[in-house]
């Protein structure tokens, strides 16, 4: 029985995505990075959000002779979202703005990838301010949806 266990135990583990981040989501998207990442940056600017810059990575790289799977970073934020977060717990302001990635695996699979709010609770110890993180995990749910859905 317990060898039975430890098999299924070392299947399940093996089986995780390579790419699985402690402290990150991953949403998958139906579109491409170029599109997922125009689509992300639409939805941003529907819901008020700054877009303060959009990385492309893989374009960087390109121009120095390695070569990367399509990379974009999108970095974005409110300070009525964020303000509140960081008066919760200053620290947690070395995480803001928010940062969306979008990525294509090995696979040729596009991928949306942020922090998740729980994980930057727990990095820095963020108390008393649940409804702060709720607000910001229903905020970023709801984006990511949006831009990598049909």
């Amino acid at each position: 029985m317990k060898t039975l266990i430890l098999t299924i135990l070392a299947v399940l583990i093996m089986s995780v995505p390579a790419y699985a981040v402690e402290g990150m989501i991953d949403v998958k998207s139906s579109f491409g990075v170029k599109e997922t990442g125009d689509r992300l940056e639409n939805v941003l600017k529907e819901k008020g959000m700054t877009i303060f810059n959009r990385v492309k990575h893989s374009d960087a790289a390109k121009n120095v002779g390695v070569e990367l799977r399509e990379t974009e970073l999108i970095i974005f934020g409110n300070p009525k979202v964020g303000s509140p977060l960081m008066k919760c717990e200053q620290s947690v302001a070395i995480d803001l703005p928010q940062k969306a990635l979008i990525w294509k695996d090995g696979e040729g699979n596009v991928w949306i990838s942020y922090n998740n709010p729980r994980y930057l609770e727990k990095r820095h110890t963020i108390s008393n301010c649940e409804e702060v993180i709720s607000k910001i995990e229903k905020a970023l749910a709801g984006i990511t949806k949006a831009a990598s859905a049909k």
